[in-house]
């Protein structure tokens, strides 16, 4: 049995931190790019008008006479029409300006006369109100770094330079359940079975760092079904099992993942919950075998399989601080403890209902709390290492 630190170091240390993947731009909101992305057009692809107006070439006014206006272009449209001395075409946001015309005027700074248009605007100046083609990015420009945190301002920036897929730092994770006792929740619930959550409860933790698992499988407490599931998704960056990892007759996973050629790398660490974890490798898949408590399973995600995600990704999610202890607490020593919290008024307490298996006093922490293996009494005020979870 190892310490808490020996497992996450151990974890840390074999993340291979390469993977890239392919994907359309809508699905990477959140991840970080892999490559630097280059303007495939001149953004605007044209010169553009920035106001409702009326679209003149500056040179050929002499300043002072009515402008007839000759027609008008709406966005997504453009004139073939060329612009005479004191002609101008009405213009909208938007659209491109018609050959030769090098200024806009606002529609609220004229008079109209008529077909004619008195421009009231003495600090007008040549290229007024005009974007000009490539201002944002001219094509082949770098638009955003290798590197960069993809926003939704940024997803919408690249779409409008017409970037479809992008390469991104993202791991490929699946899930594998076990259980004999497992009910979805679409089944009747028959005696002696509970309705499963691990899987759910993963796959959501997952999406909130911005992957979606590859698949999500319920296998039964039997190791022929075990070894072929284990083998049918040894092909992911992340290998995630719940359940049978302990020492019962039918914690079959241990053996389920040596039969499939998965090297050891540790089972069981001193830690409260979560004792009975299993971390292997198999080629390049790293396998996280969780107990099959759902309190435990969401524990050991935050505290080991987000850290080595954020590997892959490059990019941090749950932040760690010190916070003080609002009341005293007892613990065994030889075991670290984490245990669900709540923070208010810069300060961190422990809730109740901490069992391994409970996960109402989980749905409303915002934080775990760690408490060291050689710890046995904590007192109120004293710092301890929270990590924030929301």
């Amino acid at each position: 049995m190892i310490s808490v630190n020996e497992a996450k170091n151990l974890i840390l240390d074999l993340c291979n931190s390469d993977r890239i993947q392919t994907l359309p731009l809508i699905q990477t909101c959140g991840s970080v790019l892999a490559e630097s992305v280059l303007a495939t057009i001149d953004t605007p692809p044209f010169h553009q008008s920035a106001m409702d107006g009326y679209a003149f070439v500056f040179e050929l006014w002499d300043g002072v006479s009515p402008l007839m206006v000759i027609g008008e272009i709406q966005a997504g449209q453009i004139s073939n029409k060329i612009l005479k001395a004191n002609e101008a075409l009405r213009i909208f946001t938007g659209a491109a300006m018609p050959t030769g015309a090098d200024t806009v005027v606002m529609q609220e700074k004229v008079m109209i006369q008529g077909s004619h248009i008195l421009i009231q605007s003495p600090g007008l100046i040549k290229g007024n109100n005009v974007r000009l083609q490539g201002s944002q990015t001219m094509k082949g420009e770098i638009a955003l770094n290798k590197g960069q945190l993809l926003t939704p301002a940024g997803i919408s920036y690249l779409a409008g330079i017409g970037i479809r897929d992008v390469k991104v730092f993202k791991p490929t994770v699946s899930i594998l359940v076990t259980g004999k006792e497992l009910s979805t929740v679409s089944e009747v619930l028959e005696s002696g079975k509970i309705f499963e959550s691990n899987a759910i409860g993963l796959t959501a933790a997952l999406q909130l760092l911005g992957i979606n698992p590859e698949t999500v499988e319920v296998v039964d407490d039997v190791e022929e079904e075990l070894v072929q599931s284990i083998k049918s998704n040894l092909n992911v960056d992340l290998l995630i099992l719940t359940g049978g990892v302990s020492v019962g007759d039918y914690d079959l996973v241990p053996k389920s993942l040596a039969n499939c050629g998965v090297n050891k790398i540790f089972h069981t660490v001193k830690q409260k919950p979560g004792k009975p974890f299993y971390f292997g490798t198999y080629q390049q898949t790293l396998i996280f075998a969780l107990p099959g408590n759902p309190a435990a399973v969401m524990t050991c995600f935050y505290e080991y399989i987000a850290p080595a995600i954020s590997r892959f990704t490059k990019k941090e999610y749950f932040k760690s601080l010190l916070l003080p202890l609002s009341t005293d607490f007892v613990k065994k020593s030889g075991l670290t403890y984490f245990l669900k919290g709540k923070t208010s008024n810069h300060e961190v307490t422990i809730l109740n209902q901490q069992e391994s298996y409970l996960l109402n006093s989980f749905a409303i922490a915002d934080c775990l709390i760690e408490l060291e293996e050689d710890k046995e009494f904590v007192n109120q005020g004293e710092n301890v290492r929270v990590l924030m979870i929301i």
